[in-house]
């Protein structure tokens, strides 16, 4: 493994109360490669889960709180110690499904829990990635948000702000159907929802523009044959306004501008429908290998490439030097065994210079022998240094 850079960033340690099947574990991780092994079922994903939560303080799992609590439990707690530049940190938060999460770093209680993102940055990539080939928009937009939220943490906010004016204006909107709508209070959420609108889409554009190179290098190293290697990969962005990818604007004002217009064409429709038709809440990215959508085209093989190369290049991306940020830990969740040996081999070589990879596997053998570092068997709900 090479030498740490200054910026290196690990977890040390980390401390689960009633998170998922957990009543109780304390693990010492330390850097380097660290696999969990033990059979389906018995915990090893809720481990990483943990740690991936601390970074954008969602799960790659689920969509809301309530199943990392352990059943009968009314709150879970993650704590870490995690270290930068030889300096610890304790960070926690405190999952109470139904009311306010809390976060604390090094026992003192931050205002907001998202105050704590940014101390923690992950990648996790995992079998459910074949969704963001094969499945829906929602999920090629997660992908992209969760990117923006690991390169900036104001995203979070902007992301909050956005998310909340989208859910009042639907109200207005639905109240207002079959009734006069008092025009200038739509207009104030329209420029309220275009504005944030407008920032999230003009970054989502922007960084697909920074990962387009990291994406083809990486699909031409993880393809399964020099033929698939020569094809050329694209990302691009598909907004409703039906303003195409090479001609949208990259800039917060023209795509507020072109938020508005959009809004304004769509007026009479919206209220028909009591529903926001247009903003990054409906907008996709379409995948492409070679003149064909990889979605309803690419093979099993093909689409297992695509996946990979993304979370690949979404790594590329963040720990760029120009970025001067910290490496995120980097999260293999049940991949090695998916994977054929080329897949595997092109990953492992790349996560052996990582500051720290976390890998789950069902058995020793789905470990590659460049990421045998150290290594806890997983079972009926301990976990244990092997």
């Amino acid at each position: 493994m090479s030498r740490r850079r200054p910026t290196d960033v690990h977890v040390a340690r980390l401390a689960l109360h009633d998170f998922r099947s957990y009543a109780d574990v304390d693990v010492e991780v330390g850097a380097g490669p660290v696999a969990f092994v033990g059979a389906n079922g018995q915990g090893k994903t809720n481990l990483v889960e943990a740690i991936d939560y601390l970074a954008r303080l969602d799960s790659h799992r689920v969509s809301s709180d309530t199943p990392l609590v352990r059943a009968g439990a009314e709150r879970a707690i993650v704590r870490a110690e995690v270290v930068r530049q030889d300096r610890t940190a304790l960070i926690e938060v405190e999952i109470n499904p139904g009311r306010s999460n809390r976060a604390r770093v090094n026992r003192s209680d931050l205002p907001r829990v998202r105050d704590l993102l940014g101390t923690v940055r992950t990648v996790l990539f995992s079998p459910e990635d074949l969704a963001l080939v094969k499945g829906d928009p929602s999920d090629r937009r997660r992908f992209l948000d969760d990117h923006l939220l690991m390169q900036s943490v104001r995203q979070a906010g902007v992301k909050a702000d956005y998310e909340r004016t989208l859910r009042q204006r639907n109200t207005l909107l639905k109240s207002a159907r079959g009734r006069q709508v008092d025009m200038s209070t739509l207009e104030v959420w329209d420029e309220r929802l275009a504005s944030l609108g407008g920032e999230i889409t003009a970054r989502r554009l922007v960084v697909l523009d920074e990962i387009a190179p990291h994406l083809q290098q990486r699909h031409a190293g993880v393809a399964a044959s020099a033929a698939e290697a020569r094809r050329e990969v694209t990302a691009s962005y598909v907004a409703k306004t039906g303003v195409p990818h090479a001609q949208h604007p990259r800039d917060p004002e023209g795509c507020r501008d072109l938020l508005l217009t959009s809004i304004e064409e769509r007026r009479r429709e919206e209220l028909d429908r009591g529903v926001t038709l247009v903003g990054p809440h409906r907008d996709d990215v379409e995948l492409r290998i070679g003149e064909l959508p990889a979605k309803g085209y690419a093979s099993h093989g093909e689409s297992w490439s695509l996946a990979l190369a993304l979370r690949l290049a979404s790594f590329d991306h963040l720990r760029a030097p120009e970025r001067g940020a910290d490496d995120p830990i980097l999260i293999l969740d049940d991949v090695f065994a998916e994977l054929d040996t080329g897949r595997r081999d092109h990953l492992a070589s790349m996560a052996e210079h990582v500051e720290q990879v976390l890998v789950t596997a069902a058995v020793d053998g789905d470990v590659p022998p460049g990421l045998r570092g150290r290594r806890f068997r997983v079972a009926d709900g301990t976990v244990r240094d092997d």
